[in-house]
């Protein structure tokens, strides 16, 4: 298309070079002036050219190391079937060191790591329930619920959000209210099962967008990287006992499976 911008085409040949390998992760792109004198172009169009593929997600500049190919981890799969796993039903009897034998989560079985590669910062708040949650938890808005913002990691790596909500009615009081008690092996539907209402059906809707800047410098994500955002709802029979909005996880890095038996 001889009427395509310069700064796009040479984005299209750096990016195809991306894709084909013949610029692997971690290489470096040619310099300013390599690319200025190869596509005969001022330096702002190379600039520009370069800031298409950071806002794609596909390069970096480093301070004094020029800009370089992204290196991706390999994205893990995450099935709904994960949730099927057995947990147990009690509270954790102290800190991770002393928690049962080898204690998981679906996070810990989703990054295959042990429980000492895992590590979860946790805050807690009480809150009353906006019109959205209300609905989602079919309650009234204003309803007191307890507010869990959690950043998960993986061998030091920030991999995801999670920002959940328990009636304050079925936690207040219990060990679940308790940030002290986490990481709680077998998380949230451990802790549902330990109050009673063990969770029979699991409900999410997922959705792609770009992070907040929380997000974003949270979980450490490249410019141009999307999120998707998982709306989950756990129910015991017909009544809302969790809902999670959202859980947030870099796109890159993840693939959910789904599967239906018919």
């Amino acid at each position: 298309m001889p009427d395509r911008p310069a700064y796009l085409r040479i984005a299209d040949t750096l990016r195809e070079g991306i894709r084909d390998g013949s610029l692997p992760p971690g290489s470096r792109l040619p310099t300013m002036a390599e690319l200025r004198r190869a596509h005969g172009v001022s330096e702002i169009v190379v600039r520009h050219a370069i800031g298409v593929l950071r806002g794609e997600g596909l390069v970096e500049t480093r301070r004094g190391g020029g800009t370089v190919v992204r290196i991706r981890p390999p994205a893990r799969r995450v099935a709904m079937d994960r949730y099927r796993a057995v947990a147990p039903a009690g509270p954790p009897a102290g800190p991770p060191e002393r928690a049962p034998d080898a204690p998981q989560t679906t996070f810990t079985r989703d990054q295959k790591i042990s429980w000492e590669e895992y590590r979860l910062d946790k805050e807690f708040t009480r809150v009353r329930a906006d019109p959205e949650l209300g609905a989602l938890f079919e309650l009234p808005p204003g309803t007191e619920l307890l507010r869990r913002r959690f950043v998960f990691y993986a061998r030091g790596e920030p991999q995801q959000i999670s920002v959940n909500f328990l009636p304050w009615d079925l936690v207040g009081g219990t060990p679940v209210a308790d940030p002290a008690r986490e990481p709680w092996p077998g998380g949230t539907l451990a802790q549902l099962a330990y109050l009673g209402h063990p969770p029979t059906r699991v409900e999410e809707s997922v959705r792609s967008r770009m992070p907040t800047p929380d997000e974003a410098e949270t979980l450490r994500l490249a410019g141009g990287v999307p999120v998707l955002a998982i709306t989950r709802r756990l129910l015991s029979g017909p009544v809302v006992m969790e809902v999670c909005r959202d859980i947030v996880l870099p796109a890159d890095r993840v693939v959910l499976d789904y599967a239906i038996d018919l």
